[in-house]
């Protein structure tokens, strides 16, 4: 318990040090400064994203592993490296940071990056539990700072259209919404190897346990932390949470009032979490949101959503394609021809949603997924593996913003 107050107590102290730093204001053209704490398979992509935006300098990259370190080195060899994130923050030259560490360490990077006067893309799910997200909301509320949630299909193309659907009154009354996420991949397609340094001199694993339960040094815990309940929720706040955004920031769904998730582990004895799964949430706003989820079969792909309304249905896929099915229209072996799951690949739009990030570094504009909406998806991630745990019905009470 010492080990993890003095832990605790340097993270808190580095974040009140930071607080005097700030960044600096920047023009149109000017180029932005970026660094990137947490250097994995997702973190690199975002930062190659990053690259690809026009007047961005990478400047610094921090991670607990030093072969990511190196990798890094190798793509960008003036960049400077960290095995400790908070020696990244002290630099007050950079404007942003992009934050790609496993769910249970994001709050503990985003409130430093926060206080130390950093705009921020911090990957999803954005907090792991209530407790976190609060201590986020905290830190940010008041601070000026831009910051873009990575559910970057809230940039695509088909959000627009379903809110233009919506707003048109198209629709009618919507009362459910059934979405689907498809794998046939045991293990999620998430199992990574252990490369032979994977091991304590080369890896801080104190800094990557963070406020987890403590465990001795384990090269499956670090590289295949998805499979582990301590930093994740499995496919919950791996990919539920980019359909939740979707649907809350176009039909402005808030917290749920009640959330019931069921599933179990039947293709995958490596992982703890699920493979396969249903979540449904209860809204205030009169919509029952259904969450289908499995690593057995692909049929829906990695995105099917229905949107039934009185007047019409829409469908969107994986390809951000948005159909649009009025009432009186049947199901026609032609109209199924056009809306079977689709066969294209998933539409990527990182590139997209990155470069609104910084266009909102420049402009100082609310991004295409602002805080609230990584707040509220992250709560209701949080509702569904709580109901899971407890195998119970859970409740959002928004007096005492606690699940019960």
């Amino acid at each position: 318990m010492s080990n993890r107050r003095a832990f605790l107590g340097q993270v808190i102290g580095g974040a009140v040090a930071g607080l005097a730093s700030s960044s600096r204001i920047l023009g149109a053209n000017d180029r932005i400064r970026i660094g990137l704490i947490g250097a994995g398979d997702r973190g690199t992509e975002i930062f190659q994203a990053a690259m690809h935006c026009p007047n961005v300098e990478a400047v610094a990259v921090a991670d607990v592993y030093t072969r990511r370190l190196e990798r890094m080195q190798a793509k960008v060899p003036q960049i400077a490296t960290y095995k400790d994130f908070r020696r990244l923050l002290d630099d007050k030259t950079i404007d942003a940071v992009l934050i790609a560490t496993p769910q249970h360490q994001h709050a503990l990077n985003f409130v430093p990056a926060i206080q130390a006067g950093k705009d921020v893309y911090q990957e999803k799910t954005m907090a792991f539990t209530p407790q976190h997200a609060k201590r986020m909301r905290k830190a940010f509320e008041g601070s000026g700072r831009v910051v873009q949630v990575g559910i970057q299909i809230t940039t695509g193309a088909g959000n627009q259209k379903v809110r233009e659907f919506v707003s048109a009154g198209r629709m009618g009354t919507i009362t459910a919404l059934q979405t689907f996420h498809y794998r046939n991949s045991r293990n999620g397609g998430w199992l990574r190897p252990i490369p032979p340094d994977c091991d304590e001199q080369h890896i801080d694993w104190r800094m990557f346990e963070g406020e987890a339960e403590l465990h001795p040094f384990d090269p499956q815990r670090y590289m295949n932390w998805r499979f582990y309940w301590d930093y994740s929720g499995g496919d919950v706040t791996e990919n539920m949470v980019h359909q939740l955004g979707f649907w809350y920031k176009a039909l402005d769904l808030t917290i749920p009032e009640a959330v019931t998730m069921s599933g179990a582990n039947y293709l995958s004895p490596k992982m703890q979490v699920p493979d396969t799964m249903n979540v449904s949430m209860a809204h205030s706003e009169k919509i029952l949101f259904n969450w289908s989820g499995m690593f057995g079969n692909d049929f829906f792909r990695e995105t099917y959503d229905y949107a039934l309304g009185t007047q019409a249905t829409l469908i969107h896929n994986q390809g951000d394609q948005v159909f649009y099915l009025p009432q009186e229209q049947r199901l026609t072996p032609e109209v199924a021809a056009e809306i079977v799951p689709d066969t294209q690949r998933y539409k990527e739009v990182t590139n997209l949603h990155m470069q609104n990030f910084f266009d909102c570094v420049r402009s100082r504009k609310q991004p295409n997924c602002p805080f609230e909406i990584g707040f509220r998806t992250a709560i209701t991630t949080r509702m569904a593996l709580t109901s899971y745990h407890e195998k119970r019905t859970v409740r959002w009470d928004p007096a005492t913003e606690e699940i019960v």
